[in-house]
């Protein structure tokens, strides 16, 4: 049997305990992309939900048959579960979006239009209104953004999350790249694609809970810094020199007093000094640690995600479909 041809359009959605927003997901974008003018699949990504999420995406699949599913075996993380949903998907365009409808699913349209009149391999959706979040999200959000475009240099549009419009020449260098754990929002714009941006204004979380409490606001902040720079390992090195020059006038002092003939107990000082020494060897063990931790991880060459079931595949093995440049020879 003839494999078919790729669709036009892959809309990628990583979920996780979503049964909540998912009528009002199908419900608001299905018409937008019927009504795009190409053709498309929507690959939704179980990320080991412990909902009702997979029995709901297998009962709208009945009626929506442009809906593909895939499921992960655990819960691996939104950026693995993204990263399955890119590696899957057959579009010449992929948009990557989040289930919450915070991210309007009408920007689709208008990243497609963009990409196309401007012949763009990249396409950012940047937040410019975020007073649906609150003040807390609002700080700490532009507070990542003004560290990570320090660290990547202003190629990283700010307030750009993981809502963007890919080229099939950008999802392939993606699917090539041996990051085990990538950061998209760094990733992407680091391999210097032509991009353009659409702005919108985020809006409040359809249904549910947030899924990026501030723990994980704080792993990938960390995972992002330490993924694109050695800057923490250069602070360990400043906590070492400002360590060294302490201890020097500390043997100043030292000698200044023995030459003074001044007795002085002296175990306040030592005591100071020791907890300081170590303060900063522990910091920069953790430091050296964090980074051997990720070499170790990638010696390993573990997958970061395990899929359990893919409905364009439910043995397991994926359907490559025909590229549309041989479809259309033949």
């Amino acid at each position: 049997m003839e494999a078919p041809p790729p669709p036009s359009l892959s809309v990628v959605v990583p979920m996780f305990n979503e049964e909540t927003v998912i009528p009002a997901l199908v419900a608001r974008l299905r018409p937008i992309l019927d009504g795009i003018g190409m053709s498309y699949e929507v690959v939704a990504v179980d990320d080991g939900s412990r909902d009702a999420t997979a029995r709901m995406l297998v009962e709208q699949r009945r009626d929506w048959p442009q809906l593909r599913t895939i499921r992960l075996r655990s819960n691996s993380g939104h950026q693995a579960a993204l990263t399955a949903g890119l590696r899957r998907a057959y579009g010449d365009w992929v948009v990557s979006m989040d289930a919450d409808l915070q991210d309007p699913p009408e920007m689709i349209t208008e990243m497609v239009a963009e990409a196309r009149e401007r012949d763009l391999e990249v396409v950012y959706a940047v937040r410019v209104d975020r007073s649906a979040d609150s003040l807390f999200k609002r700080v700490t959000a532009g507070a990542y953004y003004r560290l990570m475009r320090r660290v990547i240099g202003t190629r990283m549009p700010a307030q750009a999350g993981d809502f963007r419009l890919l080229s099939r020449a950008a999802v392939e260098v993606l699917r090539q790249l041996p990051e085990r754990s990538p950061v998209y929002r760094m990733l992407v714009p680091s391999l210097g694609f032509a991009s353009g941006s659409v702005t919108y204004t985020r809006e409040r979380r359809a249904a549910g809970d947030t899924k990026y409490p501030v723990h994980k606001m704080a792993s990938l902040a960390w995972q992002s810094l330490a993924d694109f720079s050695a800057a923490p390992l250069r602070v360990a090195t400043w906590l070492g020199s400002v360590a060294f020059v302490f201890c020097l006038i500390l043997i100043v002092f030292g000698l200044a007093a023995w030459a003074a003939g001044t007795v002085i107990p002296g175990w306040t000082s030592l005591f100071l000094a020791m907890l300081m020494l170590a303060a900063v060897q522990l910091i920069c063990l953790g430091l050296l640690g964090e980074y051997v931790s990720r070499i170790y991880a990638v010696v390993q060459n573990r997958p970061s995600f395990h899929i359990a079931y893919d409905s364009a595949a439910p043995d397991g093995t994926p359907v490559v479909p025909v590229p549309r440049s041989a479809a259309d020879d033949g």
